[in-house]
């Protein structure tokens, strides 16, 4: 009796183990049983912009007669986007890391899994005083007042993406044709607050805006467009090295122009400005953005330059300074009249310019105007442009990353 009874529970517990493995098979369609499960995410620092159908193009009249944003009606994925712009703080994250790596890199500081794939071994201390490192700082000719420093111009970062437009329209192509490489250098360029401005003094912010505290919660700006796509690349390995039970298909990346367009309204659809209203001030008079006001009259709104991302109330959607502050980069071309040729389901416009294009072909959509423009361009609606290696100290950007799984009405 106790042998049968030991049977017995041998045999239910087989059952369990294989029945949780996925392996036993029933004969009834039931899918496959050891699936990983999803939960969905909730990346800090990001608010959720849920589905749904808007009107792209201006609300106000087109003063410069252009025709470029004709009203459409668009449908838009639900996806993630950065409460704020990204800061000098969180860029500075990126910095290090590049710094870091490639400290570890002339090191050899390399360890091997077990499919022989090399990775660094990011538990190694990094000596900065090892002469080996000596090509990280500038030389001593270069050197000011005799001050050894690193030559950030040698920071770069390197990454690959894969071309899914042309994956699917010459599906043929062999997939290593498909592989795009990039390698660009990442260090904010800090001379922007000087070359900009002729016969205008700015040097203290040139020399102070991105390493200072003082300004550790202000938009990073003198970022190119690939400097802000390296930024997202290095953001997703970041979050699926370190959070692998929220691993995500999708990573972080530049908002579409239309995404960017729908998450700024606010759920107000048709408005001129984020905050739902068609005024620059409130009923106190006070003014809801950073921008140019009047005829120059920078300190009105209560910022000289840029101020810190979240200085002025956010939008209904949760999202700051989605007008004025810094412009910001989005990943579509810039084409005029894109609205007249795009889908109304998701829709952009890309197109990856090589460095020997013409110049027309490097334009990106750019959105939300800055603290150096007028009233204008702080329109949802109102699209303005810029070359993908230009920098500029106006100029910054925000992520944004499709969620998946969820519906219109959750």
């Amino acid at each position: 009796m106790r042998n049968f009874m030991v049977f017995g529970v041998c045999l239910l517990l087989s059952a369990v183990v294989l029945q949780s493995c996925g392996k036993k098979e029933t004969g009834q369609l039931v899918g496959v049983l050891d699936r990983p499960k999803w939960k969905g995410i909730n990346p800090l620092g990001m608010q959720y912009i849920k589905s749904g159908v808007f009107h792209i193009g201006g609300n106000d009249q087109d003063i410069f007669n252009s025709y470029v944003q004709r009203p459409r009606q668009v449908s838009i994925v639900g996806f993630f986007m950065d409460e704020t712009e990204i800061t000098n703080n969180e860029y500075r994250q990126f910095v290090n890391y590049v710094r870091d790596s490639t400290a570890h890199t002339i090191l050899g500081d390399f360890i091997q899994d077990d499919y022989g794939n090399e990775s660094i071994d990011w538990e190694l201390p990094i000596d900065y005083a090892d002469e080996t490192l000596d090509e990280m700082y500038v030389s001593e000719d270069d050197q000011i007042f005799g001050k050894r420093e690193f030559d950030n111009t040698n920071l770069r970062y390197a990454w690959t993406e894969v071309d899914w437009v042309k994956a699917a329209h010459s599906p043929k192509t062999p997939r290593s044709q498909l592989v795009r490489k990039f390698e660009v250098p990442i260090y904010p360029d800090t001379l922007v607050w000087i070359r900009d401005f002729a016969y205008s003094y700015n040097d203290p912010l040139a020399r102070n805006y991105f390493w200072h505290p003082a300004y550790d919660d202000y938009p990073v700006v003198g970022v190119n467009w690939q400097m802000a796509q390296a930024f997202c690349d290095w953001r997703t390995k970041m979050w699926n090295k370190y959070r692998p039970d929220e691993r995500h298909s999708e990573g972080f990346r530049l908002p579409t122009e239309y995404e960017w367009e729908y998450a700024a309204r606010g759920g107000h659809d048709l408005s001129s400005y984020p905050w739902g209203g068609y005024y620059l001030r409130n009923a106190k008079g006070c003014l809801l953005a950073n921008f140019k006001p009047g005829r120059g009259n920078y300190a009105d709104d209560g910022a000289q330059y840029t101020t810190r991302v979240d200085y002025y109330f956010p939008n209904d959607y949760g999202l700051y300074q989605m007008a004025g502050n810094v412009s910001e980069w989005t990943v579509s071309a810039y084409y005029d009249n894109a609205n007249n040729i795009i889908h109304d389901l998701n829709p952009d416009v890309k197109y990856y310019a090589q460095q020997d294009d013409p110049d027309v072909l490097k334009r990106k959509v750019i959105r939300g105007g800055s603290w150096k423009d007028i009233g204008y361009y702080l329109q949802c609606g109102v699209r303005d442009w810029e070359y993908q290696d230009s920098t500029k100290s106006y100029l910054g950007f925000r992520c944004v990353i499709t969620n998946l799984g969820r519906t219109l009405t959750e």
